[in-house]
């Protein structure tokens, strides 16, 4: 029998691919943030990062991030490969929307010691980004993402 980490390998090994991948897009690319919250099932505490790593089609960019979420008596890491449409505006505050497939790897505190959990998920995002920067956006998490964030951040212009 594996034990839980022997079982959770290829989804630690995804997770490092997905992290050099946004450190390797981060070098070409000027445009990175960070980002932080709440999130309700599970009730949470939520802070990570972002980088628009590239445009796929006009107004269409590949956003991926990572979130770890603190409380409700466990520790919630999702890596999520979100894609956003930006309809073009000359205005201060323009909307995105979109979404896209995460890896969640939830640590529950089981007794004296933990149980971890690796699971699919999946996140639809809509919010409004300020042309110097700032952001706020609400996410609507399914399978084993958390339900919704609030989440407010910064990215830094290019």
């Amino acid at each position: 029998m594996l034990s839980s980490r022997a079982r959770n390998l290829p989804a630690y090994l995804m997770a490092a691919v997905f992290l050099l991948v946004i450190v390797d897009s981060a070098s070409a690319q000027s445009r990175v943030g960070i980002r932080g919250g709440i999130s309700a099932d599970p009730e949470q505490v939520y802070f990570g990062g972002h980088i628009d790593a590239a445009e796929i089609a006009k107004q269409f960019w590949f956003r991926p991030n990572a979130e770890i979420g603190f409380g409700d008596s466990r520790t919630v890491a999702s890596f999520n490969a979100e894609f956003v449409y930006r309809p073009s505006t000359r205005k201060e505050w323009n909307p995105y929307f979109g979404g896209g497939p995460a890896v969640v790897i939830q640590t529950f505190r089981a007794g004296p010691g933990h149980d971890t959990d690796v699971g699919p998920g999946f996140n639809f995002v809509a919010g409004v980004e300020q042309r110097k920067g700032f952001l706020a956006e609400i996410k609507i998490g399914a399978l084993d993402s958390p339900g919704f964030k609030l989440g407010i951040g910064w990215s830094w212009p290019r």
